[in-house]
């Protein structure tokens, strides 16, 4: 008998519309990967019961003989981020300010996921309000690595990147601030996806205007899949001013074309500016040779920036924009009690904070960007690790020390996701290998609002991976 939990979202969308493969086998199949192995590695919360899964499995293909498919993912089960508002579904944020939250409304991104014909079976496990690239909250616990359950999964995107490494999932929303889509896609051995600025659009939001370095994104196994996804989540949206159309060729098909004769400038560790545990660079390094059998010439390249600056910028900026939604918590003081420690950093940092010290950070943001179209003038990509640590310890809140470099922050250890971030660019992570079992990932980095070129990119090197993703073995 078939196990419909090997085939991809895209792959998956085919049978299902072709009717040679049921929504309700699907889902079975799914189901049975989450009952086998969510118990270890605590990745998807607060599932729906069996029974009302299935029921919806069986309405979608009695839908599907009388009406037709509703949209891409019709029938398909999916899990949502716990940052997402779901209707009737417990949402927490990973908060327990939040641990009984029903929602009376879907957020933008499940509307679409929705209207596409998803079957939402639950949710995938987030940190607290998302801070931090390691999965753990005081509702719901740790989620553990696809690799080895002793170790971090990432984040905040952990319990989505976990599902999809196990096939648990055919596919998986994410989001990324600093690096939530990056970090734990590099950290289960699959693929995550940043979108351009305003390509997909969040909604609701504390704020519309100001906050722009979090964006919504897909995660999966093949590029194809991040393309059949991000199909469903881009657009333009009224109800988020500051969205962009999509392009009118559809990413899937994109992602299919030849990308031809490439540059791409490896960043490194930015002259020693950043520190990175023995065997990454490696790692990168040789995935980056391997580019050359599809025609991409790889060169060292250094921007001349203040790069300690930009940091700065990063947690101005992010303590700006966080405090948003976090504020009105830490004014409560029953609520303050109830909030982590690095979420009372972020509003304490932020209300240390002039108008003189916001504008400042956004000026250094635009010179970066001005840095970055220079590059591009020269270079079609740039490439740079995913992550400076491999997967730590789970108990852990935080890496502490980076070889001998101490961190002065609970997220200093993730800094080299704040480039691609405070861009605004597109960028994906590609899987680069292992090191004593666990996996690593690699940014790239396009040109603003060329996402169809980059997962094009992406998808030429995915033909030339030695090894598969996510976790393979039964």
């Amino acid at each position: 008998m078939t196990d419909y939990s090997i085939f991809g979202a895209a792959e998956l969308s085919r049978l299902v519309q072709a009717r040679t493969a049921s929504c309700y086998d699907i889902t079975l199949d799914f189901l049975g990967r989450i009952d086998s192995l969510n118990p270890i590695h605590n990745a998807i919360i607060s599932l729906r019961p069996r029974d009302e899964i299935l029921a919806e499995a069986s309405a979608a293909d009695e839908m599907l003989s009388r009406h037709g498919p509703t949209g891409p993912l019709h029938g398909l089960p999916i899990a949502i981020k716990d940052l997402s508002m779901t209707k009737g579904l417990r949402t927490t944020f990973g908060s327990p300010i939040y641990a009984n939250f029903v929602p009376e409304m879907d957020s933008l991104s499940v509307e679409r996921l929705r209207s596409a014909g998803a079957l939402i079976i639950g949710k995938t496990n987030t940190p607290e309000f998302g801070l931090g690239s390691h999965t753990y909250n005081p509702v719901f616990g740790i989620t553990r690595n696809a690799f080895d359950a002793s170790k971090s999964a990432g984040g905040s995107s952990g319990g989505a990147a976990v599902a999809v490494a196990l096939r648990m999932l055919p596919v998986a929303d994410g989001s990324d601030f600093g690096g939530s889509l990056r970090n734990p896609a590099a950290f289960n051995n699959i693929f995550g996806f940043r979108p351009s600025q305003g390509l997909v659009p969040n909604w609701p939001a504390a704020d519309s205007f100001f906050s722009q370095l979090g964006t919504e994104g897909p995660m999966a196994r093949s590029v194809e899949d991040l393309a059949f996804l991000l199909d469903v989540q881009a657009g333009y949206e009224p109800r988020a001013p500051l969205s962009i159309e999509r392009p009118a060729a559809s990413f899937v098909q994109s992602c299919h074309e030849q990308i031809g004769p490439s540059r791409i400038g490896w960043l490194g560790d930015l002259g020693g500016h950043l520190v990175f545990e023995p065997g990454i660079i490696d790692l990168c390094e040789t995935a980056l040779k391997t580019m050359t059998d599809i025609e991409c010439t790889i060169e060292p390249v250094l921007p001349n920036f203040d790069f300690e600056a930009l940091w700065g910028c990063f947690t101005t900026l992010r303590q700006f924009n966080l405090s948003a939604r976090l504020k009105p918590l830490y004014d409560d003081p029953a609520k303050r009690a109830l909030l982590k420690d690095e979420a009372q950093w972020e509003v304490e940092g932020c209300l240390s904070l002039s108008a003189i010290d916001i504008l400042n950070a956004s000026q250094t943001r635009t010179a970066w960007y001005a840095t970055m179209l220079e590059l591009f003038q020269t270079y079609d990509f740039l490439a740079i690790p995913s992550a400076q640590v491999f997967p730590f310890d789970a108990d852990l809140h935080w890496p502490e020390m980076i070889g001998d470099r101490k961190m002065d922050s609970y997220h200093r250890w993730m800094e080299v996701v704040a480039l691609a971030t405070l861009s605004g660019c597109p960028v994906v992570n590609v899987p680069v290998g292992f090191r004593n079992g666990l996996p690593m990932g690699m940014q790239l980095i396009g040109r603003p609002r060329t996402d169809a070129r980059l997962l094009s990119l992406a998808r030429s090197y995915e033909m030339i991976l030695p090894f598969k993703t996510g976790r393979n073995e039964p």
